[in-house]
């Protein structure tokens, strides 16, 4: 493999992947008896600049998510076969699955806000070129959701164990595939647009017992296009996957969205996203912003600058968990519609920024906290412990964990190379009243607590996150929120 090849992922790579601007006359349609058609901006006609910066603003805030999946198909296109990019994070051409056969390490920069509860696949499907075939296998009594959203990161399909879905096949098309469906396929989901991504996750304890357990019903997971469908499953044995380049040494996520490029990307996602009842008007706006940008240089510029300004002072804000969502006690928060935002864009983005590809709030209910219990930043230089009251874990039908994530939102290594606490955890100890308490500091506590010891990063802020996977009604109705993180000012 050439080294261009082998450093496909990177900053570089993406700023080359500008789509040219694709002018289109705009149209606008509305749902009425009649289809009536209603007029739209003329095309030709002036645009004065304050105007344009004005469209320009809302226009880069509500279709960020979108650039941000479309730049990761992009990115999938130099991809030569499935494997792991740097070694570690699952990758592969699109319309095929790449998985992983542990936890994800702490150097992953593909998306914020990892796990370490499950075993994690990736995959970013176009189904303009082809409808997919997903492989489910017998996951037995093990925990298991595959996430499917589209190109606004808007869930389309239910399939996992709160499901109760059957082992077999599965298809996924896009809007207006009207094909033959074979033999063999349990069920068709159909995502409203052609692009989106793929995303199994399967628990598994942190123990080596069931690291080696879960390997046989990994291997039966898949995805792959039609034309591969033969009625048998596929095994995979995903330990033996090629690895791909250095990976990435930033800090932060991979800048999935550039301002710079954002106006020559935008045009071949609007094609790929169609309006949602609605946003007719949305679109025609953003169209004949595109148009009078392809035509005046002055207005190009005008909103490409916009479009880094409204990055730095709209939506890079929003990486604070505490900047969206609903406020809980003690300075926790929560989102309620993820993977279902719909018309909510100030919640699409702000979560596409902090921790995109969330689940649907019936498959993992989530809850933020960059604050401790008198909203004081939480940082490394102290100490914390978080109390679960006996009969007070999170209420679950699956898995719950709280998982410390750096300034970055990932992993900040650590000896015991442990990310999170919960249910996988075997070991943790609690007290005699029946409570449990995780000790959140950077230095080891006393001996007998260091099983529930969660490492922080020395001197740097943090944030702690609970996940509630297959929540129960308290934890979605806020009858039950997380407790306190309380300093401890010994």
């Amino acid at each position: 493999m050439n080294k261009k090849t082998a450093t496909w992922v990177t900053a570089a790579v993406l700023a080359s992947l500008a789509s040219p601007i694709l002018a289109r006359a705009p149209t606008a349609q509305v749902g009425t008896a009649t289809a009536q058609s209603i007029p739209g901006p003329v095309p030709g006609y002036a645009v004065s600049e304050a105007y344009a910066r004005l469209v320009a603003r809302q226009t880069y805030f509500w279709a960020w998510p979108m650039v941000n999946v479309y730049n990761r198909l992009l990115a999938m296109r130099q991809v030569p076969q499935p494997g792991l990019n740097g070694g570690i994070v699952p990758v592969a051409p699109p319309n095929h699955l790449s998985m992983l056969h542990d936890y994800i390490e702490p150097q992953e920069r593909f998306v914020a806000c990892p796990n370490q509860d499950v075993v994690y696949g990736s995959a970013i499907f176009d189904l303009n070129q082809t409808p997919v075939v997903v492989q489910v296998p017998d996951f037995g009594n093990r925990f298991w959701v595959y996430q499917a959203v589209d190109l606004r990161t808007d869930g389309f399909a239910s399939l996992g164990k709160l499901y109760g879905t059957r082992p077999g096949f599965y298809l996924f098309v896009g809007p207006d595939w009207h094909g033959q469906v074979p033999k063999g396929i349990r069920q068709v989901f159909r995502s409203a647009t052609a692009v989106g991504s793929f995303i199994p996750r399967v628990f598994m304890d942190d123990t080596p017992e069931d690291r080696a357990a879960v390997q046989t019903v990994i291997g039966k997971i898949g995805l792959y296009p039609l034309s591969e469908f033969d009625g048998k499953v596929k095994v995979t044995d995903w330990s033996k996957l090629p690895s791909f380049g250095s990976g990435e040494t930033s800090a932060a996520e991979i800048k999935w969205v550039d301002p710079d490029k954002f106006w020559d990307e935008l045009p071949a996602v609007l094609d790929q996203t169609p309006p949602q009842p609605g946003e007719e008007a949305l679109y025609a706006q953003a169209r004949a912003l595109l148009a009078a940008a392809q035509k005046d240089p002055a207005i190009k510029a005008a909103i490409v600058d916009e479009a880094a300004q409204t990055d730095a002072h709209l939506v890079t804000p929003l990486f604070d968990f505490n900047t969206f969502g609903k406020p809980l006690p003690a300075h926790w928060n929560t989102i309620s519609n993820g993977a279902e935002f719909g018309t909510d864009y100030f919640t699409r983005t702000a979560v596409a920024k902090s921790n995109i590809f969330v689940n649907k709030p019936n498959e993992t209910k989530y809850f933020y906290a960059d604050a401790d219990a008198s909203g004081q930043r939480l940082n490394g230089a102290q100490r914390y412990t978080v109390t679960f009251p006996k009969g007070q874990l999170p209420p679950v039908k699956g898995f719950w964990s709280l998982t410390l994530y750096n300034a970055h939102h990932f992993f900040s290594p650590n000896e015991q190379k442990r990310y999170s606490l919960g249910t996988k955890n075997k070991t943790l100890k609690y007290n005699d009243d029946g409570s449990l308490t995780l000790y959140v500091q950077s230095a080891a506590p006393d001996a007998d607590k260091t099983d529930n010891w969660l490492p922080a990063p020395a001197n740097e802020d943090f944030s702690l996150y609970v996940r509630a996977y297959w929540p129960e009604q308290p934890a979605l109705d806020g009858t039950w929120t997380p407790p306190p993180v309380v300093r401890d000012t010994r």
